[in-house]
């Protein structure tokens, strides 16, 4: 089915918010830490609400969670949730069993708040050319060095010309997500991100260059370099 915005098909986000975030270490999960007056799980949401090829999202919460319905974005009539799972995978496989019969889902991290709409908007162009989908990423800038296992010293340097920084969203048709998913668990692969169950099983998934500053808040410091970012994007 094709969104109203003509070039689009319509889209169903998943959006897996069932961690704990223990690495910033906060009272709270990281998605619920606040910068201005809304969370970072809302600016994520909002960030995909905000293209109209984006008909619902599906967030995927731990079964001990008690602040998503407290937010107002929790009144959303295009947001459901779904409980989540103890790994990164499970989530979205939760996620993607909600979505029903769409073709094509996006799934976003929900500590990402700074995500450009002309990243998003760049990333949904690949549907109509492509059949296993693709993720936003940016080429490795930084002089990048390999450790000795289990010592902090360098090994080597690694070349950094065909390195890629994996970002969120990805996009992919829904059934080879979902089957690339399952298969990959059930072998007891090493799923990082969507993009590596595909991978596992054979499949390429395109690199579109997104921005930098489509950080994941994930350490303590991140949290007002994201404040900084967004401060840019809504001027």
């Amino acid at each position: 089915m094709t969104n109203i915005a003509g070039s689009f098909p319509d889209v169903i986000a998943v959006v897996p918010a069932a961690g704990i975030g223990s690495r910033m270490l906060s009272e709270c999960p990281k998605q619920y830490l606040t910068i201005g007056t809304q969370t970072i799980l809302e600016h994520s949401i909002a960030s995909l609400l905000a293209h109209p090829a984006v008909t619902r999202v599906i967030v995927a919460l731990s079964p001990e969670d008690v602040q998503f319905q407290q937010l107002a974005i929790a009144g959303d009539a295009r947001i459901t949730t779904v409980t989540g799972g103890y790994q990164r995978a499970d989530s979205v496989l939760a996620g993607l069993n909600a979505a029903g019969r769409t073709e094509w889902v996006l799934v976003h991290d929900a500590a990402r708040p700074c995500l450009h709409a002309d990243d998003l908007a760049r990333l949904l162009a690949i549907a109509p050319r492509s059949r296993v989908g693709g993720i936003l990423a940016a080429p490795v800038r930084d002089t990048m060095k390999r450790a000795e296992p289990g010592n902090a010293a360098i090994a080597h340097t690694v070349d950094r010309e065909a390195l890629w920084h994996a970002l969120t969203p990805q996009f992919f048709p829904l059934e080879l997500l979902r089957s690339c998913l399952l298969r990959a668990l059930n072998e007891g692969a090493t799923i990082t991100d969507e993009a590596s169950a595909l991978e596992y099983c054979g499949y390429h998934p395109e690199l579109v260059v997104g921005r930098s500053d489509n950080i994941k808040v994930t350490r303590p410091e991140d949290l007002a370099l994201a404040a900084f970012y967004l401060t840019q994007l809504n001027n």
